[in-house]
């Protein structure tokens, strides 16, 4: 995990329960990763706050589970298309719009419809390319919890392009990771569950295996001719139930979004009030 404390601007930290421990590194996540996660005795760092886990090279983001893609594509006046049971494709975000755990979601100006969508995800941790999908999960450092809020107005707008998704997706704040990242070692993915709480009420969640295309695939597609390399996220898409759009259900100002993941725990944010709308905005927004 990342953290920051008093005076110190953010740090390579491990968890002890609920004690953070520096691990003695000086550089980020990515570049720890890169080093072969050198772990230190570490000292126990009192008043520590959690960041996002790591500012990722870059996102990738797929969409592996069925009963999700069901129900948003019912939603969205669109049916599923038979390629998407054979091809795991994905879309790229920036790394420079996470945000971490027990921060307040920035509501985008151009959106009046903001939606939350519950993944885990991978997070790279050696160069690899041309790989199996039974050797890929080879190439994992850790898991961590994914919230990839989505302007789903915007998002209506922009899927008859053919491209995308864009703003729908990428603002600053847009991709939520935390609370920490657990190594393989520690997760089971056989029976890992995902959930998704609003307000404390469950909205939905599903088991990673449920996933039609597993991490293996993910890993493996992205990575035919292109190398993958420490720091870069990618994500199992959103686990059935784990939006609004799903229940046409939409969050609202100040509530509080909970995502929980066997050993990963937690990432909890408050959603908050929408940004001034820019005067030049287009009236169908």
């Amino acid at each position: 995990m990342t953290y920051t404390s008093a005076g110190v601007a953010s740090r390579v930290g491990r968890l002890d329960g609920d004690t953070v421990l520096d691990v003695g590194f000086d550089g980020d996540m990515v570049a720890f990763i890169e080093a072969g996660a050198p772990l230190a005795d570490g000292r126990a760092v009192p008043g520590a706050r959690l960041l996002a886990p790591l500012v990722p090279r870059s996102f990738r983001d797929f969409l592996a589970f069925e009963g999700h893609l069901t129900n948003a594509y019912r939603n969205l006046g669109r049916e599923v298309p038979p390629e998407w049971y054979e091809v795991p494709v994905f879309y790229r975000s920036m790394g420079t719009t996470v945000t971490g755990p027990d921060t307040v979601l920035p509501w985008p100006s151009y959106s009046r419809q903001l939606d939350h969508e519950l993944e885990l995800a991978a997070v790279i941790g050696r160069p690899c390319r041309d790989v199996a999908p039974a050797d890929a999960l080879d190439c994992v450092f850790g898991y961590t919890i994914w919230n990839d809020m989505s302007a789903r107005d915007v998002q209506r707008r922009e899927l008859p392009v053919g491209m995308g998704p864009a703003k729908a997706k990428e603002w600053d704040g847009s991709n939520v990771l935390g609370p920490c990242i657990v190594t393989p070692d520690e997760i089971d993915l056989a029976t890992l569950e995902l959930e998704v709480r609003v307000n404390g009420e469950r909205w939905g969640g599903d088991r990673v295996s449920a996933m039609h295309h597993s991490f293996g695939d993910l890993i493996a597609y992205a990575a035919q001719d292109q190398t993958l390399l420490p720091g870069e996220v990618l994500g199992s898409g959103t686990a059935t139930g784990g939006s609004g759009l799903e229940l046409d259900r939409w969050i609202q100002p100040g509530d509080v979004i909970e995502m929980e993941a066997g050993p990963i725990g937690i990432l909890r944010n408050t959603v908050g009030p929408p940004n001034a709308v820019p005067t030049n905005e287009r009236k169908d927004n």
